[in-house]
């Protein structure tokens, strides 16, 4: 285990942030419960990767956006190493708040590399207004890996985070050096 990894998780009022983190960290969330709003809390978790190392993850669980708050705090784009933007498959708003989440951060960092997943959530209720095909063709186009879950199904849950942690963790495998070899003493020979 390295560094703590920063993850800011963002998206709409009542897309179900807070849910499914308590829910992935605590397993105490009880699914259609009311939640109070999130100003912003911080959880920190060790997640085990694909490559069976725990990492620690601190996650800021950011206030919900809106029209009234429609950008996320320009700290959290800078200070995080990935980002999960969540929206509910019930609500075609909160899809829309995730497309320009995603142009937020590419223009803040500059294109630099990030990690960054999109989930959507609420996949169990039934009026479902945001179609996977067309989440799965946005999350191609933007190069953003997707997951829809539930909060009833806690192991679903694990998978986007254990992708995260996996990928904002690789170690590294090309070195920034030229491979130094041992050193060869050359000697001449003469013919005298």
């Amino acid at each position: 285990m390295g560094k703590t990894s920063k993850v800011v998780v963002c998206g709409q009022v009542s897309s179900g942030k807070t849910a499914v983190l308590e829910q992935l960290i605590y397993g105490t969330h009880t699914a259609g419960s009311q939640l109070f709003a999130t100003i912003e809390d911080i959880y920190v978790a060790n997640i085990e990767t694909d490559r069976g190392v725990r990492e620690k993850i601190r996650f800021y669980d950011t206030a919900g956006l809106s029209s009234s708050s429609p950008e996320l705090p320009k700290h959290y784009i800078t200070l995080a190493d990935g980002f999960v933007l969540v929206y509910s498959t019930t609500d075609r708003e909160s899809f829309k708040r995730i497309d320009l989440l995603k142009r937020d951060i590419d223009a803040a960092r500059e294109k630099k590399e990030v990690t960054v997943v999109a989930v959507g959530t609420k996949t169990d209720l039934k009026d479902r207004k945001v179609e996977l095909r067309e989440a799965q063709n946005w999350a191609q186009k933007e190069k953003v890996r997707l997951f829809e879950v539930s909060v009833r199904e806690r192991k679903a849950l694990m998978d986007p985070f254990v992708f995260l942690a996996s990928k904002m963790t690789q170690p590294q495998t090309k070195s920034r050096f030229p491979a130094l070899g041992p050193k060869v003493k050359q000697t001449s020979v003469n013919d005298s």
